[in-house]
């Protein structure tokens, strides 16, 4: 059937996509008769807290949002920001007489469809409607092809969304009482956490070792030029036979592995003293070695190596690649950019084959299509590799793209084409160079060199590294061109010294790598579990580097201590297996879910659910059971970690802090610990340092006026000076007297504020002088900084040294001026992001009160902590004023109205009425005391 061919007789489809953005441009292709609503999102949910769930459900059904005792049946409610837009879809299909249910084509997708068709109950006919890409003839193609609702996907997705319900909601309480309140724990996040959290310990654990090697500068005697230069850069690679020990060698404690026996570790002072006995050596070639150099392109992008690569080459953290990618698919760019595949179709492969010639020749083509092999195990294949959209590939600067959306585009567009380009070919050459030092020791150096005869794919795409000191494919080193026997005269030969360095930190990139090589979560998820782990304030950043809390320390101590399983990596990749055999209809999910959940049935106490634990004695059974018995944790105990020297790290309800000693004991010690220092670096001399520092009472002197003895403390909000009134002053009542307190300016220290200073910060607020009018203007520092203030007339200052330092001339001058709208002058802004698609204006973000933020003038959305003002995106921006919206104005606390006068008799009746009620509302606010209890903050799954 035709897109058009029901319009003539009247009808109308209404067709149902997931965002307003993909909605607008496939109503562009598809023209009259259909109407292209969204969804925006999932419509129905599993409950985000008790208060949402239906009041005929109670109990643990009512806690979990999922009925474990009746085969894990699952509480779906439509979210409250949905009502109005369910509301919407159900008027439209109303006057519809066909559905067409256009949602993507992964579980999620299939989910959201399923979704929809139970919400809305339509009584017309219903189509699946799926595609890859938003071009003309995809939409019209998917159109006329329709599907059925494919029921395995939806129970696979289900089965994941219950599993994740029942993990993070009876392990998360777990971390509650432990550890710390509004904690959360997740099946990939907690695993994905660990690994990060085992990285740090390797890198605290590392031992630096340090080894010495010589490098030397070879000329041949000849003039040389580009194709032939006149000298060579080599390595010494071994004495008298052994091997020169290397970084590799190393173990991480700082000692050569074993079975090093034919390695010779060298030292500063043997280092330098072969360099100095080889000074005057006759050095000559003793072999060149050649090999053909072949390199193949790389595989067109799938969700994860595009992720890994507009980190390494862009910048981008996984989520906003995603990000971008949406709007680029949604826009009709590129294909879907949810895929494990590598497949590109034969129209794909086509328009790459077509480009190739057109920008470097038939030379670079090979003479047929290459195709790729699946990577990923369970890969669904029904998705095409990432690449731009349409039978014809549109060039980067074809697009009209800026900013972002063309870098992501450009790196996608290269990938493709290159994937279809000829090998990169060349030589590669190790020469090896000998000769005797005075001592009569051989010495032999290596050097190796690359160079590219033909570039092939090279031209068009060069993979990055995660590794910044790795050499890129397309890097040529050219030696000269020396045979067996050829003389050579050294003209430089250094000692140099290096030292072994820890492991790298996982960054964004190679934190997706590794998920993926172990098979854990869903390359799909993974930059929602890293946003998730960065939002919770289990990892943080530096630079690029993901650093562990102290926090994840402790949740990682305890999840690896007592629910041993759960975090384990095989363990995690099989539950993986077991969701995508669901999937493929080989397994049920409920008898799976029985034995992870009760550990019931076959398998329990084999390797299933019922082995989740340490093996303790208390953990025997499935997930409930795991969580149901806590006796065993010590919660002190799991978030405590020795230091050394008798410091221990301990991780608080308000944060981490060391101590030595017990407390309340003579000797105890304590100091606060930065919030940003990384675990790897709190060494015991920066223990000792910590609490070397003085703590306490700083006493300044007395107050010459008063007599009052003057301290300096270090409180709560900062530091800051008071005065010690005498005993028997009275602090409470009539006659109370309160010590005059002020804080320390931001440019004072409690090490170095004196006795004057105290007195100038405890004299404010400072009477600058009086207007024509006799008003009286001060100078003062207030929470939000120094200030002016007349009668209700507020002006900001500049800085702090302004309070003591300005005049009367210069306060008048400021207040002649007109006010300013806020506290001062409108800063600029520091990004600018475009308009917003919603509300069509431009959006900025801004340097607030309480840190940046994005507006469009109306709506004001504060920054997440895992985002940075450098590396927000427009889509991450606009996503931000979208929740923001979504979520409503903020509820207007009401005063409380006062009591009602009592009733007059002829209200007896009325009032036994009420105290029957009162009797009712009792027994209410009992069960609504324990839904609260139940309530509490609902954890991510």
């Amino acid at each position: 059937m035709s897109p058009t061919s029901e319009t003539a007789q009247g009808g109308r489809r209404l067709v149902i996509v997931e965002s307003p953005a993909k909605a607008k441009t496939i109503k562009g292709y598809l023209g009259p008769g259909y109407v292209v609503e969204a969804s925006v999102g999932h419509i129905r949910d599993l409950p985000n807290g008790a208060a949402e769930v239906p009041e005929k459900y109670t109990g643990e059904v009512r806690r979990l949002g999922v009925d474990v005792e009746h085969d894990f049946q699952p509480v779906y409610v439509v979210n409250a920001d949905k009502k109005a837009q369910v509301k919407k879809l159900k008027d439209l299909l109303k006057e519809s007489d066909e559905l067409f249910l256009a949602t993507d084509e992964d579980r999620e997708g299939e989910a959201i469809a399923w979704h929809l068709q139970e919400v809305l109950k339509p009584k017309i006919p219903v189509h699946r409607m799926v595609f890859h890409e938003i071009t003309k003839d995809a939409i019209r193609a998917a159109v006329a092809n329709p599907r059925d609702l494919n029921k395995k996907l939806v129970d696979a997705q289900e089965t994941r969304r219950i599993l994740d319900r029942l993990y993070g909601y009876e392990v998360s309480p777990v971390l509650w009482k432990k550890v710390m309140p509004r904690l959360s724990a997740g099946r990939v996040q907690s695993v994905a956490t660990r690994l990060v959290v085992e990285r740090e310990r390797e890198r605290i654990a590392f031992r630096s070792a340090e080894y010495w090697d010589l490098t030397g500068t070879f000329a041949t005697g000849r003039a040389g030029d580009p194709s032939d230069p006149s000298s060579l850069s080599a390595r010494l690679s071994s004495v008298d036979g052994k091997r020169i020990a290397q970084g590799r060698d190393f173990d991480s404690l700082g000692q050569l592995k074993p079975g090093s026996a034919n390695t010779l570790h060298l030292d500063e002072a043997n280092a330098r003293a072969l360099a100095a006995a080889l000074e005057n050596t006759a050095f000559s070639v003793r072999s060149v070695e050649s090999k053909p150099y072949r390199r193949s392109p790389y595989a067109p992008f799938r969700t994860t190596t595009m992720q890994q690569e507009a980190s390494r080459k862009l910048g981008f953290g996984a989520k906003a690649t995603m990000q971008v990618a949406q709007k680029l698919y949604e826009n009709g760019f590129i294909t879907y950019m949810r895929t494990d595949s590598t497949t590109l179709s034969d129209t794909a492969v086509s328009a790459a084959r077509s480009q190739v010639t057109q920008l470097y020749g038939s030379d670079y083509l090979p003479d047929k299509p290459r195709t790729y092999a699946g990577k990923v195990k369970n890969a669904q294949e029904a998705h095409e590799a990432i690449r731009p959209s349409g039978d014809r590939f549109r060039t980067p600067a074809e697009t009209g793209l800026t900013g972002d959306q063309f870098k992501l585009y450009e790196l996608i567009w290269k990938r493709t084409v290159a994937s279809q380009m000829k090998d990169a070919v060349g030589n590669s050459v190790t020469v090896k160079i000998g000769g005797t030092s005075a001592d009569g020791r051989d010495a032999e150096f290596s050097a190796s060199g690359k160079t590219i005869t033909f570039h092939g794919f090279l031209k068009a795409y060069v993979e990055g590294a995660d590794d910044p000191n790795a050499e890129l494919d397309d890097r040529e080193r050219r030696l000269p061109q020396v045979a067996e026997g050829d003389a050579l005269s050294a003209e430089e030969i250094t000692a140099d010294g290096h030292a072994t360095k820890p492991p790298a930190r996982y960054t964004e990139a190679s934190l997706v790598k590794e998920l993926e090589e172990r098979e854990i979560g869903r390359p799909s998820t993974y930059a929602s579990i890293i946003g998730t782990i960065l939002d919770r304030g289990y990892v943080f950043k530096k630079g690029t580097a993901l650093v562990p809390s102290f926090l994840s320390f402790a949740v990682v101590n305890l999840l690896e201590k007592h629910f041993g399983r759960l975090v384990d990596y095989s363990f995690t990749a099989s539950m993986e297996d077991d969701l995508d055999r669901i999937a493929r209809g080989e397994a049920q999910a409920v008898p799976w879910l029985k034995r992870f959940y009760f550990g019931e049935g076959e398998g329990a106490g084999a390797g299933g659910a019922a082995d989740a634990g340490n093996g303790d004695g208390d953990h025997l059974g499935g997930l409930k059971e795991l969580v149901t018995d806590l006796g065993a944790i010590d919660a002190r105990e799991v978030s405590s970690f020795p230091v050394g020297n008798d410091i221990v790290l301990r991780v608080g309800r308000y944060g981490p802090y060391i101590e030595r000693g017990e407390r309340d004991s003579e000797n105890h010690q304590r100091a606060d610990i930065p919030e940003d220092l990384a675990p790897d670096e709190l060494s015991v001399e920066y223990a000792e340092e910590l609490l070397a520092k003085p703590s306490g009472d700083f006493e300044l002197g007395t107050d010459p006026v008063s007599g009052h003895q003057i301290i300096a403390k270090d409180g709560r909000y900062g530091p800051y000076v008071t005065e010690v009134l005498p005993e028997g002053t009275p602090k409470t009542g009539k006659n109370a007297v309160k010590p005059r307190t002020a804080s320390l300016f931001k440019s004072m220290s409690l090490d170095t504020v004196t006795l004057d200073d105290a007195l100038k910060l405890m004299s404010l607020p400072r009477v600058v002088g009086t207007d024509a009018e006799g008003v009286e203007i001060t100078a003062q520092n207030g929470r939000y900084g120094p200030y002016l203030k007349k009668g209700t007339d507020s002006r900001s200052l500049e800085s702090e040294d302004q309070i003591f330092g300005i005049t009367l001339e210069e306060a008048l001058e400021i207040y002649s001026k007109p006010k300013q709208r806020g506290r001062a002058a409108a800063k600029p802004p520091l990004k600018e992001l475009g308009e917003d698609p919603v509300s069509g204006k431009p959006v900025v973000v801004k340097d607030g009160r309480f840190g940046p933020y994005v507006t469009d003038g109306e709506t004001n959305a504060t920054l997440r902590s895992a985002d940075s003002v450098e590396d927000i995106t427009p889509e991450r921006g606009f996503e931000l004023l979208a929740e923001k919206r979504a979520k409503g104005p903020a509820k207007k606390k009401t005063a409380k109205k006062a009591p009602a006068k009592k009733a007059t008799v002829k209200k007896t009746t009325t009032a036994k009425k009420t105290a029957a009620k009162k009797t009712t509302t009792a027994k209410k606010a009992t069960t609504a005391k324990k839904t609260a209890a139940a309530k509490k903050a609902a954890p991510a799954e």
